[in-house]
């Protein structure tokens, strides 16, 4: 069995976490205060800023970047996640800080059959729209803020140019800090954790023109790494979130067909 170790601040929560990955058989899970907790659609039970898990009275927020890692990675299933709080570390606001660690793995066990689209499908949530056609994987993101450093953006990928997403970091605005702090939330946060945009462009500089497009693209497929398969098939997702992820995600897990 092969064990790493990554440790930080909750963005949120401001709590340190440690997180020590192992490499054990059957699907992903997360194990919290000695509760295991899936990582699939099932046990979802937050979706406000960040994904959140739960089962049993146990609860673990913000997976999805490390997903997304793992997912990326070629892992779908063969992880246990130890975390010592309830949310994990947000580290510098990407997921490259998790490849050195899933890295120490090892190979991937065998991918598990697809879930195949056989016929169009579309969801929407919280102002946005998310489909599913059929095809070759295929993942294609747009944004768009009332920003004069963001605007619309738009990001399309396979699974060969998934890990140009992976330094991408989460972003927001300074006008939604203190609103965040007074509902209890961004307590541990800093610019070392995320992009802050000021009224005249970000708070530093980006490490790609289309950061924050890629940074939601990042998420989505950390959200979709709940489906615990692949999906052959070519999804759009605009103006997203994490609850929009989630509808889609369930939608395909519906009416998708297994390869």
């Amino acid at each position: 069995r092969r064990v790493t170790n990554v440790k930080g601040l909750a963005i949120h929560s401001g709590l340190t976490c440690s997180v020590t990955l192992h490499r054990v058989a059957g699907p992903t899970r997360f194990l919290r205060a000695g509760v295991s907790v899936p990582a699939d659609l099932d046990h979802v039970i937050g979706a406000q800023r960040a994904t959140s898990l739960g089962a049993d009275g146990a609860s673990v927020h913000l997976v999805e970047h490390l997903l997304a890692a793992l997912r990326i990675a070629g892992f779908y299933s063969g992880v246990l996640i130890e975390a010592s709080a309830d949310e994990l570390p947000i580290l510098d606001g990407s997921a490259a800080p998790w490849v050195e660690a899933v890295a120490q793995l090892g190979a991937p066990p065998p991918p598990p059959p697809a879930i195949v689209v056989t016929s169009s499908l579309e969801v929407s949530a919280r102002g946005g729209v998310a489909s599913a056609v059929p095809g070759p994987e295929e993942l294609s993101y747009g944004i768009a803020f009332d920003h004069p450093a963001i605007g619309a953006q738009t990001w399309r990928g396979t699974p060969g140019t998934y890990a140009e997403l992976l330094d991408a970091r989460t972003f927001g605005f300074e006008s939604d800090w203190e609103a965040l702090k007074a509902q209890g939330m961004a307590l541990g946060a800093s610019e070392e954790h995320a992009i802050v945009f000021l009224m005249d462009g970000p708070s530093r500089p980006l490490r790609h023109p289309l950061e924050p497009v890629r940074h939601k693209a990042l998420d989505a497929l950390g959200d979709l790494a709940l489906l615990g398969r692949p999906v052959f098939g070519r999804v759009s997702i605009d103006r997203g979130s994490h609850a929009l992820h989630h509808e889609l995600a369930r939608a395909l897990e519906r009416s998708a067909v297994t390869e």
